[in-house]
């Protein structure tokens, strides 16, 4: 395989028992060495799919039959997840995406396994509905879904067009049926009906019907649109999402601000787009995150399309969505991470997670020593899922030999350790 691409999945550490490319289990694996993001180094045992007890480096011992793995020198973070993929259309830029089902299938999981890779153990993908693929991209995706047990959780958010009108007949048709065949989100486009307010209004009632949570894929450049889904939406359970809005950062700001209110009151979260451009919407541009985040709105980032005809690069890395929260719109870096972990899986609904006793064992150790050089630097990482590593990426940086480098003793992988 090219070297851009994901490898197989396989143990990056000598496995405990049985052949040497064994996935290193879920059962008492000890990550050792590791420094929290409070400056503490401490030993981390899990236990099952949970975090079974956290300790001073040194004091921990791995359970029966787990296996030790050393995280010296990595930072050690609750695990990012994705809340907004296009896995349908993914890994597509050199021409149009092939509709073939198994095409389709193969480039999803090849985008979540790259996304899995940089650490994202949780992905929701948008998948378009209707037109000439009616819900073949759909079933394709959900295939992927199957494939990718054990590696990481991939949901998919049924993306219908026009569903309003006479035309939308066969849209509400086929959301329905969307939804039967393994949805587990309810989507929709309102910037392409020809009546949004009436859109919107379709997807919430499909989705009350099934209770399930909603995913607005939307500009969001028009207040008074934003105000009425606000209206519909507040009280909604599971919840409702918008994504990417780019078009709140167009608005002027008072205008903004009272939209902000209004998302914060009635529970709308926001899923923004750093790194591009993404599908339907069109347009580029991050929404006011820090006025969202001080309206009491919950802020997740994500990563999009990823090299498709709407975003012909990308990295689909939620690290490099962080570091350009932090780089761009002033946030602390603590505070960025968050929007790719903490925020991110409380969009998909997923539980908390913490390095502390009784959590999802669901975890990203990065070669670094502080949030700032882990979003800065952070090429070498290990990924656990479940309790157990899925994924590994290790970096070397080298030095030709100089005496530059001998008078200053740069290190061999960048100085702070941050490769």
């Amino acid at each position: 395989m090219p070297d851009d691409r994901p490898q197989p999945p396989r143990s990056p550490f000598p496995a405990p028992s049985g052949a040497p490319g064994s996935a290193v289990g879920p059962t008492g694996l000890l990550l050792c060495g590791a420094r929290l993001a409070d400056g503490r180094t401490v030993d981390v045992r899990l236990g099952g799919e949970r975090i079974e007890a956290v300790g001073t480096a040194g004091s921990l011992v791995p359970g029966p039959a787990g296996s030790r793995v050393d995280l010296g020198g990595y930072l050690l973070l609750p695990a990012p997840a994705e809340p907004h993929a296009h896995g349908d259309t993914a890994l597509s830029a050199d021409g149009p995406p092939a509709c073939e089902a198994e095409e389709v299938q193969r480039r999803a999981t090849e985008a979540a396994l790259l996304q899995l890779g940089h650490g994202a153990t949780a992905l929701r993908s948008h998948v378009g509905i209707g037109e000439m693929q009616g819900l073949d991209a759909l079933a394709a995706v959900l295939r992927a879904r199957h494939s990718l047990r054990g590696l990481a959780d991939l949901t998919a958010v049924a993306m219908p067009r026009v569903l309003t009108g006479a035309a939308g007949a066969d849209g509400r048709a086929l959301l329905r049926d969307a939804v039967k065949t393994g949805a587990a989100v309810v989507g929709g486009c309102p910037d392409t009906d020809p009546d949004p307010a009436g859109h919107v209004e379709a997807v919430l009632e499909v989705a009350s019907e099934h209770d399930l949570p909603v995913d607005l894929h939307t500009d969001a450049a028009d207040p008074a649109r934003l105000t009425r889904i606000a209206a519909m939406a507040g009280g909604l359970r599971p919840g409702v999402t918008l994504g990417p809005c780019g078009g709140l950062g167009r608005l002027p700001e008072e205008a903004a601000a009272r939209v902000a209110d209004q998302l914060a009151a009635a529970g709308v979260g926001v899923v923004c787009l750093p790194q591009g451009g993404c599908g339907a919407a069109g347009r580029f541009g991050t929404p006011p995150v820090r006025l969202l985040r001080a309206a009491g709105v919950r802020v997740a980032a994500g990563s999009g399309a990823l090299r498709d005809a709407s975003n012909p690069v990308g990295r689909g890395d939620p690290l490099e969505a962080a570091y350009l929260l932090a780089s761009r719109q002033g946030l602390r870096p603590e505070t960025a991470y968050g929007t790719v972990s903490a925020a991110a899986r409380a969009v998909l609904g997923l539980p908390e997670v913490r390095v502390e006793a009784g959590f999802p064992a669901e975890l990203l150790a990065v070669r670094g020593t502080d949030m700032a050089g882990a979003l800065s630097l952070a090429y070498s990482r290990v990924v656990v899922h479940r309790g157990r590593v899925v994924a590994r990426t290790s970096a070397v940086r080298e030095y030709c030999d100089s005496a530059a480098t001998a008078a200053l003793g740069l290190p061999r992988q960048g100085r702070g350790g941050a490769s």
